[in-house]
Formats: structure tokens, C-alpha cells, sequence
């Protein structure tokens, strides 16, 4: 056992102190210089009436302990280097300005450890307690060499209005997630979770949640911020999704919601940010439509002549039966019209299929996708349109925002009733307008309509026209 060293007063402007035993400062500890170092082979305790300012070089190879409330940032580096499992103690937060973690069987955190400067990562996970503690990051600090290897299991709080990426993850892989575009200085608690709580709990149009991973992102202060996210299925399992189906999910209490999002996809890994976001809870991955029992790089339709033709590629597919095209001329009823077999190889697959059925207006299009032991999952919506040149009806844009613009064909006029149902066949939205040929007609979204996908009807006497509205 570690003999003990106790002092009172330690001066360090320039030289180098080497101790081989377990110290306690009971008095003032100054480390007066960068050059200054101090060189511990045991524990090290702060007391709570001691001073502590390091501005030089502090290494300790055993456990680090705080008692000291108001302790000196400094302008010097701690290093935890030990060889053994090192932990952080006390009932005060240890403050450092830079930081160096260097060991590669671990650091516990059972007290909070503030960094104000640069954290480099060398080797070895930081793992927080369950209390919780947490490292901080203060305002204007940074880290570096962060991996699999090296990142926080546990919490990390962040002071600052800039942005930030997380270093977090399982110990095991490094999961980072990250805070764009803050609206203000803000304090934030985050910490990676898997596997995903109450994943049946979705709200439209979120139809699938991500069951492997999740962060919790607390707001003690400040405003808003865009949430950002990233994918690895080399690293932790994801669902078979289009990657324009992915979707940021936030848990509001009750349900999965939709945080909106654009993805991008390289393969096998992927980002996404949210929307602006106020609220913040829990964070997660989820879709639009349902995963496949592959990868479905693709899926498209277009009309040709006098026929649809239906093209899709896979790659990966594992123990998939067969594919069925399915059609529905109103957007909620589905028909098959199309049954393709599957060919169950790794490698990317080409598909294709012939719709020889005539379309008035418009059809929409989604594919099945039949597993072996009877399982489905369901491809995203497709549409074609087929414009008759001298009645047709045009959907100017889509997505919308706020209003859903139409503009009449050369020969289209009269008065028409239009009805918006979302999905589930429930109407949000309806009324009247009358039409001239050529002329370009706005329908205003009501207040409180939320993003999703909707089936807008449009009709009179002589006149049917069906679209797929993605309001955003």
C-alpha cells in the first residue's frame, strides 16, 4: 500500500516534482508555469480547504479527487495516464483548462470533470456515473481523437451558443450526435441509449421507429437548435430503408413525432438533421414507411405511351420470397397488379414490371416486399400522372408549405369542390373554388395541419382529379 503525502504549500514554477505515493493537499498546491510539472504514481486528493491552480503539467496515475469549491481553472493540462482503471471523486467538480485522457482501461467519472480548453483523446473510454456526473465541456472548449476506442460513455454536457458533436457512445462504438444552429447560449445534457424505448408509440406520418439507438438530449438553458445524426450499420444495426423515408423522430411523452429531416446515404452509413427543434427529449431514427427485408436502392415509375413501367433495384436481400406491385388510383386503396419473383443475392438486382391498365389523371404505386416466412413490408408511394392536354388540372409544386397551388388546363372552367384527407382517410381540409382556363389557383393550408403525406381530391360534375400532397 501507497504511502501518503500531506503538504500544506508546493511552489512549482519551473521544475519537476516526482511523487510515488498517494498526496493529499491540504494547503496550496500552484503549479506556477507550462513548464512546471508535477509527476503522481498514486491518487491524488484535493481538499475542501485547499487551493488548487495548475499552469503547467499535472499527471496522475491514480485516482483524482475534489473537494475544493471554487477551485482555479488554470491555464495547465491534466493528464490521466495510469495503467490501471483510474475514477474521478469528491463532492466538487474537478475544473482543468486542457486535458489529455491516456488510459486505455478507462476513466469513471463519479464526479463531474470541467474542461475549458482542449480534451484530447488518447486512449481508453471515459464511462460517467448512473448519479449522473458528467464531462463538460465549458463554452469555447474543443476535443480531439476521439473513435471507437476513445469517447464517452455516459453524459457530456456542453456550455455554448457554437455548434457541437458529441462524443458519445456504448463503449464498445463511438456514436456521435450533434447541435447546429443554436439560438442561443445554451447548457445541454446528452447520452447515447440503445435499444430504443416504446417503439410502437409513432405518430403520423412516422409509420417505423429504429429499434437499435437512441440519444437523450436535455435543454437545462437556452433555445433552439437543429438536432443532426448519422448512421452506421457497420456499427450498430439500422432498418432497410429508402434513405427519403428517414426521418428524425423526437419523443414527446407520449409518441414518436416527426422532426423532420432530409437524409443523405453512402451505402451502408447516412446523416440526417431535424428541423428546427424546441422541445428536446429523446432522439431517434424513424421512417415513413416501413423497413424492407432488404435494401432498396430504388423504386420508381413512369408512363410510357400506353403502358406504366415499374423499375427497382435491390441490393442484400436475405430470404425474400417476391415483390408485388400494387397500384391504387385514389392514394388509400391498393391492388395488386404485378407479382415478381425474388433472386436472393447479395449483389444490386434490377427489377422491372408492366402496369398495361389505362389512368385517369393519376395512380399511385408502392411495392411489397414478401419474406419467406410471410412477413411484408411496404416501399414508399409512387405516382404518374397522365394530363389530358385539354382538361387537365396541374399540381404546380409538391411538397407544399402553405398552400397548395393549382393551374388550369386551356380548355378547364367551372366551379369545383376540393376535399385533402390524410392518410387514414380522415378529411383535414375542404371547400369550393371556381376555375378559368390557364388560371393558377391557390388553396391556403389551414393552421395546425401537420407534415405527412395527404390525398388531395379536387371534382365537379364533369371533372375528377386525385393527387399525393406532401406537405412540409
Amino acid at each position: 500500500m501507497k504511502a501518503k503525502f500531506l503538504f500544506s504549500v508546493l511552489l512549482i514554477c519551473c521544475n519537476i516534482c516526482y511523487s510515488q505515493v498517494n498526496v493529499t493537499n491540504t494547503g496550496t498546491l500552484y503549479i506556477g508555469s507550462s513548464s512546471g510539472m508535477i509527476f503522481i504514481n498514486g491518487g491524488f486528493t484535493n481538499n475542501s480547504s485547499s487551493a488548487l491552480t495548475n499552469n503547467g503539467s499535472f499527471y496522475i496515475k491514480g485516482d483524482l479527487s475534489n473537494a475544493q469549491a471554487s477551485m482555479a481553472v488554470g491555464t495547465g493540462t491534466l493528464y490521466l495516464n495510469g495503467t490501471s482503471a483510474q475514477a474521478v471523486n469528491g463532492t466538487q467538480q474537478f475544473k482543468t483548462y486542457n486535458f489529455i485522457s491516456n488510459n486505455s482501461t478507462g476513466v469513471t467519472l463519479n464526479n463531474n470533470l470541467s474542461i475549458s480548453g482542449a480534451h484530447t483523446f488518447i486512449a481508453g473510454i471515459i464511462t460517467t456515473s448512473s448519479t449522473p456526473n458528467y464531462l463538460i465541456y465549458e463554452s469555447g472548449s474543443s476535443y480531439s481523437g476521439d473513435g471507437d476506442s476513445r469517447h464517452v460513455n455516459g453524459w457530456v454536457k456542453k456550455f455554448g451558443s457554437t455548434n457541437f458533436t458529441f462524443p458519445v457512445g456504448n463503449g464498445t462504438v463511438e456514436r456521435t450526435i450533434a447541435l447546429n444552429s443554436l439560438s442561443a447560449s445554451s447548457e445541454f445534457n446528452v447520452k447515447y441509449g440503445a435499444p430504443t424505448p416504446n417503439t410502437s408509440q409513432v405518430q403520423f406520418p412516422l409509420v417505423y421507429l429504429d429499434p437499435y439507438e437512441y440519444w437523450n438530449i436535455n435543454l437545462i438553458s437556452g433555445g433552439t437548435a437543429i438536432v443532426s445524426m448519422n448512421w452506421d450499420s457497420n456499427k450498430v444495426s439500422f432498418p432497410h430503408w429508402l434513405y427519403t423515408d428517414i426521418k428524425v423522430a423526437s419523443w414527446d411523452g407520449s409518441n414518436w413525432t416527426d422532426a423532420g429531416g432530409t437524409a443523405s446515404n453512402t451505402g451502408t452509413a447516412g446523416t440526417i438533421s431535424s428541423s428546427t427543434v424546441s422541445s428536446f427529449s429523446k432522439f431517434g431514427f424513424a421512417g415513413i414507411a416501413f423497413p424492407l427485408p432488404l435494401t432498396l436502392i430504388n423504386f420508381n415509375a413512369k408512363y410510357i405511351n400506353d403502358h406504366t413501367q415499374l423499375n427497382w433495384i435491390t441490393a442484400d436481400e436475405q430470404n425474400v420470397s417476391h415483390f408485388i406491385v400494387e397500384r391504387s388510383d385514389n392514394g388509400r386503396q391498393f391492388y395488386a397488379v404485378a407479382k415478381v419473383a425474388a433472386r436472393n443475392h447479395s449483389n444490386l438486382e434490377t427489377y422491372s414490371a408492366i402496369d398495361a391498365a389505362a389512368i385517369n389523371n393519376i395512380a399511385f404505386y408502392r411495392l411489397r416486399c414478401v419474406d419467406i416466412d410471410g412477413k411484408e413490408k411496404l416501399s414508399k408511394i409512387v405516382t404518374v400522372m397522365v394530363e389530358d392536354k385539354n382538361k387537365g388540372l396541374l399540381l404546380l409544386s409538391n411538397p407544399v408549405s402553405t398552400a397548395i397551388t393549382l393551374v388550369a388546363g386551356h380548355n378547364l372552367e367551372g366551379d369545383f369542390n376540393y376535399v385533402l384527407n390524410n392518410m387514414n382517410g380522415q378529411i383535414v381540409q375542404s371547400g369550393n373554388f371556381s376555375l378559368q382556363p390557364s388560371e393558377r389557383h391557390d388553396l391556403p393550408l389551414k393552421q395546425g395541419i401537420k407534415n405527412g403525406v395527404y390525398s388531395l381530391t379536387v371534382n365537379n360534375k364533369q371533372n375528377a382529379f386525385h393527387y399525393l400532397v406532401i406537405i412540409k
